[in-house]
C-alpha cells in the first residue's frame, strides 16, 4: 500500500511526493555505496519520487551514487532533481554535462542554479553569457525540463532574484529554501519568500527542516514534529537528508501521520522554538560561511562576466 502524500510542484503539474531524499547524505563517509543505492531504490519503491542532488556534493560522489540507483528500471519512478554552481555560461554548460553523466540520464526534471546567497549572484546568472542562458538552451535541446534556484542564507536575497529573473522575462519553476520551525523567528523565509511563491505559482522546495540535526540540538523538538511544521507550510517537497535505512523509516512515518495541523498547534510548536532561535543560533547557514560552498570554491562559479571585467583599470 502506498501512503505517499503527493503535491503539485506549482505551475509545472507535476506530481511530487511531499518529501524528497536529499542528496548530500547519500556519500557521506559513514554512509557505504550500499546503503545509498537501497536508500534511493526503497524510497522509490514506497512511492516517494522527489530526489534532490547537486553537481558539488561530496565530489560528484553523490550523483554517481544516486545514477547507480536509478539503473534497472528505477529511473522512471523518479523526479529527479540537482543543481549547479556556476555562473558563467561555460561553468555552468560543463558542469551540467558532469551532472548527467554521473547520473546516467538524458534529461534532468529539475536544475537549479545553486547556493544564490549574494546580491550579485543573480546578476551573474542573468547575464547574456550567464548560467540561465546555459540552462535555456539545455532545456531546448532536452537535457533538463524545469528550472529553479536556491539559496539558505536571507530572505532578502531570494525576493530579490525573484526580481531580477522578472526583469529578464523568466519565472522560475521551483524554488528551494530553509523552512524550520527556527526560522519562523528569523530572518523568515516562511514569513517572507513562501507568500510571495504562493503568489506567482511557484513550486516551493523546503529544506534543512532538521539542519542536519542542528535544530534537534536545542532540545525543543522531535524529528517527527520537525517534518510535521514543514509539511505543514505550502510547501510542494520538503527535502530532508537520510542517511540509514531507519532514517528514511523516519521520513515515511512522517508522511504516512501527518495531518493538517491546527493554528493552535503551530502556536505551541513556535513557542517551545522561539527562545532558542533568537539571533539564528540554531540556523548557522545564515549566520556563517560554514554552510557557503561555493565562497570556500569561488572557481566553481566561473569567471564574472566580460563587461564588467571591462570596466576595471586593466580589464
Amino acid at each position: 500500500m502506498n501512503d505517499m502524500l503527493y503535491r503539485t510542484l506549482g505551475k509545472t503539474g507535476e506530481k511530487v511526493s511531499a518529501i524528497g531524499v536529499g542528496g548530500w547524505h547519500l556519500a557521506l563517509p559513514s554512509v557505504s555505496e550500499q546503503t545509498a543505492i537501497a536508500i534511493v531504490r526503497t524510497a522509490l519503491d514506497a512511492g516517494l519520487n522527489f530526489l534532490d542532488n547537486s553537481w558539488d556534493y561530496n565530489a560528484g560522489a553523490s550523483e554517481k551514487r544516486m545514477g547507480k540507483a536509478l539503473q534497472g528500471g528505477y529511473r522512471d519512478k523518479a523526479f529527479l532533481m540537482t543543481k549547479i554552481d556556476g555562473r558563467s555560461r561555460q561553468a555552468a554548460s560543463e558542469q551540467l554535462d558532469e551532472s548527467l553523466r554521473r547520473l546516467g540520464v538524458d534529461c534532468i526534471d529539475l536544475v537549479q542554479h545553486h547556493e544564490v546567497i549574494r546580491y550579485e549572484d543573480p546578476h551573474r546568472i542573468f547575464d547574456d553569457d550567464g548560467a540561465q542562458a546555459a540552462l535555456v538552451d539545455a532545456r531546448s535541446a532536452g537535457k533538463l525540463r524545469y528550472i529553479g534556484f536556491t539559496g539558505h542564507k536571507d530572505p532578502s536575497v531570494h525576493l530579490h532574484t525573484l526580481d531580477v529573473a522578472e526583469q529578464h522575462g523568466f519565472a522560475f519553476d521551483a524554488v528551494q529554501m530553509p523552512l524550520n520551525v527556527m526560522d519562523a523567528h528569523y530572518r523568515s523565509f516562511a514569513g517572507e519568500v513562501l507568500p510571495e511563491l504562493v503568489r506567482r505559482g511557484v513550486g516551493v522546495l523546503g529544506m534543512k527542516s532538521m539542519a542536519n540535526g542542528i535544530l534537534l540540538k536545542s532540545k525543543t523538538v522531535t524529528p517527527i514534529e520537525c517534518l510535521h511544521y514543514a509539511l505543514n507550510l505550502p510547501t510542494s517537497v520538503v527535502i530532508t537528508g537520510i542517511d540509514s535505512l531507519p532514517i528514511l523509516t523516519q521520513a515515511l512515518e512522517a508522511v504516512r501521520s501527518f495531518r493538517p495541523m491546527k493554528q493552535a498547534e503551530v502556536d505551541a510548536l513556535l513557542a517551545k522554538t522561539a527562545q532558542a532561535a533568537r539571533g539564528g543560533r540554531y540556523e548557522p547557514f545564515k549566520t556563517s560561511s560554514i554552510f557557503d560552498s561555493t565562497a570556500q570554491n569561488p572557481k566553481w562559479l566561473g569567471e564574472e562576466p566580460e563587461h564588467v571585467r571591462a570596466l576595471m583599470p586593466n580589464g
